[in-house]
Parts: C-alpha cells; structure tokens; sequence
C-alpha cells in the first residue's frame, strides 16, 4: 500500500500568480523556494485565498498553488469562499497527508488554518507580520490562538501581539534576504536617499519629502529616489513640486523586485519614514546592497550594524547629515539574516 506523501500548506492571502511575478510579497516567495530547497522531500502547495484573481491551479517552481479569487467577498459569498477552501483542504489531506499548516498573518488565513488543524490534529504556526498584531485586528480575539502556535517576525511583533492581545508569542522567525539575487558591488553610489514601499499614509513619505527639503538647503545637489505606487501618489508628487525638489527627487513608478535591489546598490542610505512596521524586509534587503538604513522603528532589541534608529523627525536629517558628511562612510554588505536560515528554523517547529 502506497505511504501518503507528507504535505505542508501554505495559506495566504495572496501569492505570486506565476514564477515571472517578483512584485508579490518575494519575501514570501524566497521563503517558501528556500523551504523546497532545502527539504525537497517535502510537498509543498499554497492555497491562496485573494489573488491571483482567478480559480486555475498552477504550477509555481515545482510546487502547486490553489488561488480562490476571494477578495472582497462578503456575506453569503465568503462562507461559499470558505466552504471550497474546506473542501480543497479535505482533498489535499485525502490525497496526501498534512503534516503542517502554515498561515501567513493572524486573519482570515489563521482562522481556516487553526480550525482545520485542531478538527484533525495537524500541527498549525502562524507567522504574524506587521498590522495583524495591532489590537484593531479581530481575529485573536475570536480565536484565542494559543502562544505555542504563533510566530513573530522580530521581538518588536512579540511585544506589540502580546500587549494588544494578552498571548505572548512563543516563536520568533526573522525573514532573510535571498543573496544571489544581488549582483556585485558597483563601484560608486550615486544615489544619496532612497525610499521603496506603498505609497500610503502608514510610510508616511511626506516626511521623506521634508526631510530632502531640509538636507537641500545643506546639500543642494542632494539626489533621491522614491520606488513604488499607492493612493498617496499624486499628493507626493504635489509635494515635491511645492517644496522645489522637482531636480532632486526621482519619484518611480513600482518597479520588478531585482530592479529595486539594483537601485539599492546605487544607494548611500535607505531612510525608511514608515509609523509601523513589523519589521520592515526591505531594510534587511538595503543593508545586503551595502546601504546604510535609518528608520523611526526598531525590529529587534539587539542592534544590527548599519541601521540606526531615529527618535524624530530631526534626529533623523542629523544621522543623514552625519553619514553623507564623513569622509570615509563604508558601504558595506550587512546580512543579518538569510532566507535559508528562516526556512530552517520555521521547519523545526513542524518538526523537520
């Protein structure tokens, strides 16, 4: 009698809608290559629950990933969204056998997760991000998820999930930077400031802007450039030509993600404005390409070489000026963390 294969399940909101997608959190998408990589005896399929907008399975480097098109469904809608992903969950482990689940973020994905596994004795992590541990997320408060089951990415996430939810989680897994996409070294930096991200008021990038136009009156021939797309684009960009930084800020559209670690390499510093973050991937990405980072958040208690924390506004435009001012800043590779490494340590808590 043929042995069922042991199969672990991935559930997201959303996931890349094919191996050319390198918008759609990478993060995710190295994780789980690393995971395959690393434990190829491993089955591996991703039930993604809003995007792709489709409902076409597809192969996705070697693994299969299930979309069920369910943004935005509401009512009856999403309890019809729910029951097919019940049924494609009961397929999955008739056909193979689970031997985990893992959800991506403590919401929708954590609720059919944890109820699926606890009906089944499967073992069940959740990976809480960034917003799902803040105390306006219902979920916890439905589920009482229990503190062995939950994982954070950095200690920030820890005490921030314990503080408006009363469970502290047990398990901490830093993401990591996938290394060989980065091309060597350029020989010069020609960008002094950049910042990449979604153009919402939560990264608060109208801060970006009036600190560049304070360093321009320090530095008139200061260079920065701003990836990415959201609803605060076209105030951004009023902004810009309000304060006169139309020759010193390079507003982009998105860009594909191994174009933003390129611009990375080019850059002196990664200013991260962001009010909230969990950890905030894209400055480990940063500090890989060489730059410096400064932000207003601080991921892990223990410092990480080249990433310095402001407490303000002010603070910041001193530590940008302290930089760029000295004559012999290095701009070297920091990796604090390595994709391989989160995939490991994520699979010993299922066991592997």
């Amino acid at each position: 009698m043929e042995t069922k294969r042991s199969t672990l399940v991935v559930l997201t909101p959303g996931f890349a809608k094919d191996e050319e997608d390198s918008t759609c959190i990478p993060t995710q998408q190295f994780f789980i290559r690393a995971i395959k990589k690393n434990y190829p005896h491993l089955n591996i399929i991703i039930l993604a629950f809003q995007y792709p907008y489709h409902t076409n399975s597809y192969e996705w480097h070697g693994m299969t990933v299930i979309p069920f098109n369910g943004l935005k469904k509401r009512g009856l809608q999403k309890l019809w969204l729910r029951k097919r992903i019940n049924a494609a969950l009961n397929r999955i482990h008739g056909e193979h056998r689970i031997g985990g689940l893992l959800s991506f973020w403590y919401s929708e994905c954590a609720l059919v997760g944890k109820r699926f596994a606890s009906k089944h004795g499967i073992k069940h992590f959740c990976w809480i991000w960034g917003q799902d541990a803040k105390k306006m997320n219902k979920y916890p408060r439905k589920l009482k998820p229990a503190s062995h089951e939950l994982v954070t990415l950095s200690d920030f996430l820890q005490d921030e999930f314990e503080r408006n939810h009363g469970i502290r989680p047990l398990h901490i897994v830093p993401a990591g930077i996938e290394s060989c996409l980065y091309p060597s070294l350029p020989p010069e930096r020609d960008i002094d400031i950049m910042g990449a991200g979604s153009l919402i008021p939560l990264k608060q990038y109208d801060i970006f802007i009036g600190i560049m136009s304070e360093l321009k009156k320090k530095i008139p021939g200061i260079k920065a450039i701003l990836i990415g797309d959201g609803p605060e684009k076209q105030k951004l960009q009023k902004l810009i030509l309000s304060h006169g930084l139309e020759g010193n800020i390079s507003l982009t559209r998105e860009l594909a993600h191994p174009e933003v670690l390129k611009q990375m390499q080019r850059a002196k510093i990664f200013l991260h404005t962001s009010s909230f973050e969990g950890f905030g991937i894209v400055c480990i990405e940063a500090l890989h390409a060489g730059a410096h980072v400064i932000s207003f958040t601080r991921p892990m208690k223990e410092d990480i070489p080249h990433w310095q924390i402001a407490g303000s506004k002010g603070d910041m435009i001193q530590k940008i000026l302290a930089i760029l001012k000295h004559p012999v800043t290095e701009y070297s590779r920091v990796t604090p963390y390595a994709i391989e490494d989160s995939a490991k340590k994520m699979m010993k808590l299922f066991g592997q």
